[in-house]
C-alpha cells in the first residue's frame, strides 16, 4: 500500500492558515514519487486518485462521490477551496496592479512607506567623510482596512448529490471570479481615495475636457515620472475611446488586437479595462511600486458544515485589503 492511502483524513487537518494540501504535503511530499506513475500530481489530487474521484472532464462523478466515506468526506472542503481559488485566478488581474502580496495571520496590519521628495530621488556624490543623505522608511499611520468577501453556498446534499463535480465545479468558479472582481474595486478605491493616510491619488489635466488625445497619454505618462507607467486601467468609456485612436488603429496594434485579444497602448503599457472605474477615467500607474495587497490567510470554507452536515449552508470568503507604497507611482487622468 502507498504511503498516501495510508493516511487518515479528518476534518481536525484543517487549520487556520494552511491548507489541507499543504498539509496533506508534509505527510505525503510530492518528491517522492519522480519517476513513478504518480509524478506531477499534488498530495491533495494523490488523494482524489486514492478515492477514484474524478473531478472534471469526461466521465466527471457525481458529488456524492466525495460522501462515500468519511475519509472522502474530507477531501470536499478542499475541493471546493480549490475551484474558488482557481476562478479567482482565471478572473484577476491584480497580478498586473500590484507590486507584492503580503500575506498575514491577524487582522491588523501596518505598512510602511518612504516620502521622497524629487531631491530625495536623485543619489549625490558624498565627499570623503562627508554626511551621506538619509532616507527615511516608516510605518504608516493608520492600518490597512481589509475587506472580507464572499458567498453563501445555500443547497442540501440531497438537491446536488447527482450533479457532476465538472458542473458543480462552473459554480464555484463564478464565485472565485466574483471576489476577484470585487478585490479589484478594492485596489482601484484604495489608488483614487489613498489608504487613510493622506495619500489620494494625483490628477492629471486633459488638454480639452470631453475628448481623450494621445497628448493626453503622453501628460500622464511624464507626470508619472520617474515612475515607469507600465499599466493602464481604464473604464468601459475611456478604453472605446481609446481603441477608436487614430494611433491605435496601426497595423502591430491590430494585429495584436485581432489575433490574441489583448490589447496595447500606444505607450507600450498594459491596458486593462475595470468596471471599478466610471466615466471617463483613466489611471496610469507602475506596477512595481504603487500597491502592496495584504491577505489574511486563502479562500476560507466553512468545512464543519460541508463535512458534518454535507452543504446545507456554507460560506466561502476571502480577505484582503491594499495599501500605497509610493503615491506618486499612479496619476488619473479624467477628461
Amino acid at each position: 500500500m502507498a504511503a498516501f492511502e495510508k493516511i487518515n483524513l479528518e476534518k481536525g487537518m484543517y487549520q487556520t492558515g494552511r491548507s489541507l494540501t499543504e498539509i496533506l504535503e508534509e505527510l505525503d511530499p510530492s518528491e517522492n514519487y519522480q519517476g513513478t506513475a504518480l509524478e506531477g500530481l499534488d498530495a491533495f489530487s494523490r488523494q482524489l486518485k486514492r478515492f477514484d474521484i474524478k473531478v472534471s472532464g469526461k466521465g466527471s462523478d457525481t458529488i456524492e462521490k466525495f460522501f462515500a466515506t468519511s475519509n472522502s468526506a474530507a477531501l470536499f472542503p478542499e475541493y471546493v477551496s480549490r475551484a474558488v481559488n482557481a476562478g479567482r485566478e482565471e478572473a484577476d488581474v491584480l497580478g498586473d496592479v500590484v507590486a507584492t502580496v503580503t500575506k498575514i495571520d491577524g487582522m491588523d496590519y501596518r505598512s510602511c512607506t518612504s516620502s521622497l521628495t524629487d531631491d530625495d530621488k536623485s543619489l549625490k556624490r558624498v565627499a570623503e567623510g562627508a554626511f551621506i543623505p538619509v532616507t527615511e522608511i516608516k510605518t504608516n499611520d493608520n492600518l490597512v482596512h481589509l475587506h472580507k468577501r464572499g458567498r453563501m453556498l445555500v443547497a442540501s446534499y440531497e438537491a446536488l448529490r447527482f450533479q457532476r463535480i465538472d458542473l458543480f465545479t462552473v459554480t464555484l468558479k463564478q464565485i472565485g471570479a466574483y471576489i476577484a472582481r470585487s478585490q479589484m474595486a478594492d485596489a482601484v478605491d484604495v489608488i483614487l481615495n489613498g489608504d487613510g493616510n493622506q495619500n489620494a491619488c494625483g490628477s492629471v489635466s486633459p488638454a480639452s475636457a470631453g475628448s481623450l488625445s494621445y497628448a493626453d497619454l503622453i501628460s500622464l505618462w511624464g507626470a508619472l515620472s520617474p515612475f515607469e507607467m507600465n499599466t493602464v486601467l481604464a473604464s468601459g468609456t475611456a478604453m472605446t475611446a481609446l481603441l477608436t485612436m487614430n494611433e491605435m488603429k496601426d497595423a502591430l496594434a491590430g494585429l495584436n488586437f485581432q489575433g490574441t485579444g489583448k490589447m496595447i497602448t500606444p505607450l507600450g503599457a498594459n491596458l486593462i479595462r475595470t468596471t471599478a472605474l466610471g466615466g471617463n477615467s483613466i489611471i496610469g500607474l507602475d506596477k512595481n511600486c504603487a500597491l502592496e495587497m495584504v491577505v489574511a490567510g486563502d479562500a476560507a470554507v466553512d468545512y464543519d458544515k460541508l463535512i458534518d452536515r454535507q452543504l446545507e449552508k456554507a460560506s466561502i470568503s476571502c480577505i484582503a485589503g491594499f495599501a500605497k507604497i509610493y503615491n506618486g507611482a499612479a496619476k488619473k487622468l479624467t477628461y
